[in-house]
């Protein structure tokens, strides 16, 4: 089987399907990406034959900015149909193809292969009230934002027509798209690889200063691709300095970079780590900032964490959050969609108010305190992650969806159904 795999951050949310199809001799896997992503050169995707595809040109200095975003994906769409035309010269016709629909890449797939299944991965619709954009009274948005909010979508609603398929990762997420388009999208979670997300009671972590933090230390995590608003940086500071504090003996672990992904930037190249330091009074020998971390020594460090605190506005849940989870960590979530699709208060987790540095504070006491009864949501909380999010059975769904749309018995290295998911035995 021949499948192909479009995402300008190659791999993305690819990343456990393509690897898995790779490692079937039978198959063919091509991943089609910008030259920066980070799949283009990393050894681990050696199976998988990838070519990276650059726009012609920037988009146009000066643009009205409600159709910036939309030029640039024409521009991306262009130039992965070139490449596309390219291939199919050379004889290279898919069998499937999976595109994230969320910058352009898949507008004119279906102009060079009108007849070849379209799945497009269906992240987020973006809204101007009761979403993300007006969330936070601290980061208003005015009535310019509405408009080029709504025109944000264009590309998303074109894309998404030309898809056979959508898969969402949510129901929350799923449910932010238009009513006519939500039959046409499945929900397919990204699955989490619990196998390699494990906790571990022996585990330790050296901290660059070279502070060795154990389990049995009193350590809260925080992790975030960049330390910014929408994932309740901001928030989460406030409540360190009453963490900082009330518990004398416990260590903040910070990661994540001092870039922004998704918030406005501030004036004159601030970061937001910069501004909550200027704000917040806290003890700078027991908050640790440790940038980004690799895969590995971010698990490692989840595995000695005991409270993890992971908040979000109403938008793109994080891996991270049930790589927490399925660490048995005590997560301490946002009260805010999708958080709640996954986080039960009292159940496998504790929810607390986005916008109550207080509360946060008081659920890490409750964290600290309360050892044993915490101890049942740690474990709780993997359960869970086995049960709704293994990364097998995101697999399983996966391999379903494409069966569906061809018949040439894909997917034979796939993982099988598991007979009963009941019968895992918790990993250590």
């Amino acid at each position: 089987m021949k499948a192909l795999f479009i995402h300008q951050n190659f791999p993305g949310q690819f990343k456990h399907l393509a690897c898995n199809m790779a490692t079937d001799p039978a198959n063919q896997i091509l991943a089609v990406m910008r030259e920066y992503a980070p799949g283009l050169k990393d050894a681990a995707y050696d199976r998988l034959a990838r070519q990276a595809y650059r726009p012609a040109r920037a988009p146009t200095p000066n643009i009205h900015h409600y159709v910036y975003n939309i030029e640039a994906s024409v521009l991306n769409g262009q130039a992965v149909a070139r490449l596309l035309h390219g291939l199919k010269r050379k004889g290279f016709t898919p069998d499937v193809t999976f595109a994230h629909i969320g910058w352009g890449e898949a507008l004119y797939f279906k102009d060079v292969f009108p007849d070849r299944p379209l799945i497009g991965y269906c992240e987020f619709y973006y809204r101007a009230r009761g979403v993300d954009a007006d969330f936070d009274p601290e980061f208003p948005i005015t009535e310019d934002d509405h408009l080029r909010i709504r025109t944000r979508n264009a590309v998303t609603l074109l894309s998404l027509d030309a898809c056979d398929k959508g898969v969402s990762p949510t129901n929350w997420q799923k449910g932010l798209f238009p009513r006519e388009y939500q039959n046409k999208i499945a929900l397919i979670p990204d699955g989490i690889d619990v196998d390699t997300a494990v906790p571990n009671p022996c585990a330790t972590f050296t901290l660059p200063n070279g502070l060795v933090l154990q389990k049995e230390m009193e350590i809260v995590t925080f992790t975030a691709r960049n330390l910014e608003p929408y994932r309740g940086f901001h928030v989460f500071m406030r409540a360190v300095e009453h963490i900082c504090r009330r518990r004398p003996n416990c260590h903040v672990v910070i990661s994540g970079g001092d870039d922004v992904s998704y918030s406005a930037r501030l004036p004159e190249q601030q970061t937001y780590r910069e501004k909550m330091l200027g704000e917040v009074s806290i003890d700078p020998n027991r908050v640790h900032f440790i940038g980004f971390l690799p895969y590995a020594d971010h698990l490692n460090l989840l595995q000695v964490s005991t409270a993890h605190v992971y908040l979000t506005v109403p938008f793109v849940l994080s891996w991270s959050l049930m790589e927490a989870m399925a660490t048995e960590c005590v997560v301490i979530g946002s009260d805010t969609p999708p958080v709640r699709e996954v986080l039960q208060h009292g159940k496998n987790g504790l929810l607390v108010d986005f916008f109550s540095p207080e509360a946060i504070a008081d659920a890490v006491d409750a964290a600290f305190s309360h050892p044993r009864r915490m101890a049942h949501l740690g474990a709780a909380a993997r359960r869970s992650v086995v049960k709704k999010y293994h990364l097998n059975d995101a697999l399983v769904e996966y391999r379903e969806l494409i069966e569906a749309w061809i018949d040439t018995g894909v997917a034979a290295k796939m993982p099988k159904r598991r007979a009963s998911k009941s019968s895992l035995r918790r990993v250590s």
